[in-house]
Order: C-alpha cells, then structure tokens, then sequence
C-alpha cells in the first residue's frame, strides 16, 4: 500500500478512535455519572393480582400520551400563573415557526410575555420530536439569554441528541463554562460531527498531542477548511507563529472561532456580532467598558436583570466622559440623591437620568430600578412628571394612577388606563382611541384566537396575539385594539395595561 494511502487510512481512524483514547472517566460530569432512578417495586413483576375474584374485567384509566410528556422549563407553571398543557394540542413546526419569527422589538411588553413562554415550564405537543424545545432555546440566543439557554438544556438533557448538544455546546463557550461540554464531548465524540470542536476539547483537557494528531489528518482527509486549518494551527502552536499578523476574522463567527481567536490574543469586538455574543463580555476577564456596554444591551432586550444593571453601573467611578461615561455618571448622581432621601437633590438629578436613559434604550430598566423609592418622594414642576412617568412604566402603575402630578386630560387618561378602565372622553389621538376600544367591555375577542382557545392552543393563541400587537404599534391602530381585547381575554390584563402604557409613553425607534 502506498505510504501516503496508508497515512490517510490510518488518520481516518484515529479521528474515530483518538477521542475514545483520550477521553476522562465518567466522574468528570458528574450527571453523566448518576445512575437512572429505580422505580419502588416488589421483586415480582406481576402486578395484577393472581386470582379475579369475578369474572368482570377490571377497570381501566385511559390518559393521553402527550399528557405523560415530561414538562421542560426553568420557571414553575404555579410563577408564570401558565398551564403545564400551554403547548398542547397546537402542531410543533407551526409553534416552532411563530416563537422563532414573532417581533418584539422595542415592546417590553412583549418581550417579557415571549420571555415568560420560553422559560416556563410546560409540556411539549404530542408527537414534538424536539422542535418547540431547538425554537425556544435559538430564541432565547438571539434574545442574548444564554444563561437561560445552558440552563434550559441542562434541564432538558443535553447529549440527548446532536441538535441539543449543539445549542448547549455554543453556550458554554460563550459562558466560558466549555469544560462541561468539553467533557462530554471526550465522553461521546459522536455528539458533533465538527471537528474543530473535537479537536478544542481535546486542547482544552490538556490532550495537546491527540488535538495536534487530529488537526493533521483532519487536514489531509479535508475535513476541515483552510480558515479553519489556519485559526486551529495558531491555537495549537502559538509559538509559531509569534509576530505574525493578525487572520482574517469572519464576519459571523460560530461561537468556537470567537473563543478560539480570543485565546490567540486577537479578540473580536462582540458590538457587530449577533446579541448572544454580548455574554461573553460579562466575564470578569473583560473590562470594565466593555462589561458596561454589554449589559446595556442585554438589559434592552429584557434578557437581563436591571439589578445586574445597576451592580455594574455603581461598581466604580467613571473613567472619563462622553457617551456611556455620562450615563454611569448620571445613574451614580441620582443613585446618591435618592439614598439622601432629599426631594431637592432628586429632582437636580432625575432629567439627567431620564436623558440618559432616553439615549440608551434603558427607560424600563431605569423604572423597574427606582420606581418604588420615587413614590416614596413628593416632587414638583418636571420632575415630578418624570417621576409618574417612571413609576408608570413599572409594576406599580396602579398605585401610581392615584396621584397624577396635574389634572390634564392626558393624565387622567393614562391614569384611567392603569386602572383598567380608559375613559374614551378623554381620548386626545387616534392611539388613544384605540386602546379604549381594546379595553371596553363590548370588545370581543378576535376569531382567530378564539378559535385557538376553543381548541386548547393557548400558547399558540399568545404567540399570535404577540405578532398581531406588534404589527399594531408599527401603526396598525384596530390591530392594536384586538390585541389588547385577547390578551384582556386570556388572563392577561397586566400585559394589556403595560403594553398600552408602554405604547404611550416610550418612544418608537
């Protein structure tokens, strides 16, 4: 046999070998370790009893498969107030559909609500071969939850298939948590098919002759490209290639070539990449600007905790001026100022703060944070619009509506829509209109919805009121009164009154 045949044969099964040579014992993950539980039983397997004491068959209890279906979420149904059934009944590919496609943008509202159905825990349709769950964690990624997104998985099992493993793997990475991953993937090599991935691990685990042995006979049976070649031999051999310029960087990276070229010191700004990749900038390993801005961008897209906000945004002082400076120095001022617990002093700091959460997308973030402690104040002038402002935009709007800082007519109608009930007199616009009408008792619900609920589809009739709402505040004004009519429907009154709040007091980008 020619050597070079030779060669190519005996690295083809190196490739299916090698991970298996050099994986870990099990105990390295230690779910992968525990045994399955074993179910309290006697030794005998005859359950029935042996002797029928009529003639009569016994009694049978028929319950539907799907119903058996294990429920997968991170957030108990008894929290999110959301059935265990809220995805049955309707056909896995149409909910996969709408929970990738559904528009969100610039709708806390809606962004919260979708968020809910993703994380909550409910069972998946009958006969769902892991569509509704791959829709709900590419959702929650290109939202930037990747915490949720691992958490989810892990919950889920993930080396239950290629496709979770793939979602999970992306994950770790960007968490810088791939040693779990990692020591799956030496566990069962087959998990993935890339072997960029394979031969990471194997680096990451120390194996570095088993990942320099598998990048060359990856190459030479031309399994990998020569983007790949080139980036896989800087990692493995930085010293090389010390003093060479930089490679190219794509212009989408997978999550393993952002990792890899970060660990060959040529970092990739994560501000052009899709949102998913701003968690890798929370790392502590990051700095302070670059922790800052990320978050900012998390926090807009709901995916992240204002509290966690607020921590990096007080955690030191500004290190200059000018763009995110000024907000982390506008949030400190009025920070301080509330904790004096001096009216004045608040109201020299709240335009600042409102300017700088104008600037940034962060007016629910800034409300969900200072709400509670602006009630506790009595302002004046502009602040004290700001204030009810804020405190409208948060979860205490209802206590809000009792004290609107003057008596105009669009007050008393954002005060009168807190409540539940807007006053239709006072109604100044065509918006205005609209969401009284969505909000009166003669208001049925849409056809389409119903017909959904009428058939159990809940979570799909919630996911189409979502679509239907955001077509509505792109300027379709009967859409935005339906929506608000169905969600008032299905038990969702809080969503219907800070979506409509939200409408009117949050600028439209």
């Amino acid at each position: 046999m020619p050597i070079k045949t030779a060669a190519l044969v005996i690295g083809g099964v190196l490739l299916s070998v090698t991970p298996g040579l050099a994986r870990d014992p099990l105990s390295a993950i230690d779910w992968l370790e525990t045994a399955p539980p074993v179910a309290n039983i006697p030794a005998t397997l005859l359950l029935e009893p042996p002797v029928a004491r009529t003639g009569r068959g016994p009694d049978i209890t028929v319950t539907p498969l799907d119903r058996l279906l294990p429920a997968v979420g991170l957030v108990s149904a008894n929290q999110t107030g959301l059935p265990l059934t809220l995805w049955q009944g309707s056909a896995p590919a149409r909910l996969a559909e709408l929970i990738r496609d559904v528009p969100v943008n610039d709708l806390p509202a809606m962004q919260s609500l979708l968020m809910t159905l993703l994380l909550t825990e409910a069972r998946p349709p009958f006969r769902d071969r892991d569509q509704l769950l791959l829709a709900r964690l590419d959702r929650l990624r290109d939202s930037g939850a990747v915490d949720p997104v691992q958490a989810l998985v892990q919950d889920a099992g993930p080396t239950e298939s290629p496709a979770r493993f793939a979602r999970w793997f992306d994950a770790t990475l960007l968490n810088g948590d791939e040693d779990r991953s990692c020591a799956a993937l030496t566990a069962d090599p087959y998990l993935t098919q890339d072997y960029a991935a394979r031969i990471f691990c194997s680096a990451r685990r120390g194996d570095w002759p088993t990942a320099a042995l598998m990048l060359d006979t990856a190459h030479a049976l031309e399994l990998i490209s020569d983007a790949e070649l080139a980036l896989l031999d800087r990692f493995l051999n930085p010293d090389v290639y010390e003093g060479m310029p930089p490679l190219p960087q794509p212009a989408r990276p997978t999550p393993l070539e952002f990792r890899i070229f970060e660990a060959i010191g040529e970092p990739m700004p994560t501000a052009p990449l899709p949102r998913a990749f701003a968690s890798a900038d929370l790392r502590d390993i990051i700095g302070w600007k670059a922790q800052l801005e990320a978050a900012e961008r998390l926090t807009r897209s709901r995916a992240m905790n204002p509290n966690q906000l607020l921590g990096l945004f007080t955690a030191r002082k500004p290190a200059a001026s000018g763009g995110i400076w000024d907000r982390v120095a506008a949030v400190q001022r009025f920070d301080t100022a509330l904790g004096t617990g001096s009216a004045e002093a608040v109201r020299k700091t709240l335009p600042a703060l409102w300017r700088a959460a104008h600037d940034a997308g962060l007016e629910m973030a800034m409300a969900d944070l200072f709400a509670p402690r602006l009630a506790e104040l009595t302002l004046s002038g502009p602040a004290a619009q700001t204030a009810w402002t804020l405190r409208l935009l948060s979860a205490d709007y209802e206590a809000a509506a009792a004290t609107p800082p003057d008596p105009s007519n669009a007050n008393r109608f954002l005060a009168s829509l807190a409540q539940g009930q807007p006053d239709p007199a006072l109604a100044g616009s065509a918006l205005q209109r609209a969401i009284a009408q969505g909000f009166a008792p003669d208001t049925g619900m849409p056809a389409a919805q119903k017909l959904l609920l009428d058939q159990g589809r809940l979570g799909e009739a919630i996911l189409v009121t979502i679509k239907s709402f955001s077509h509505g505040a792109d300027g379709n004004l009967e859409a935005v009164a339906l929506s608000l009519a169905a969600f008032r429907h299905m038990g969702l009154e809080d969503t219907a009154r800070r979506a409509a709040l939200q409408l009117l007091l949050l600028p439209r980008g």
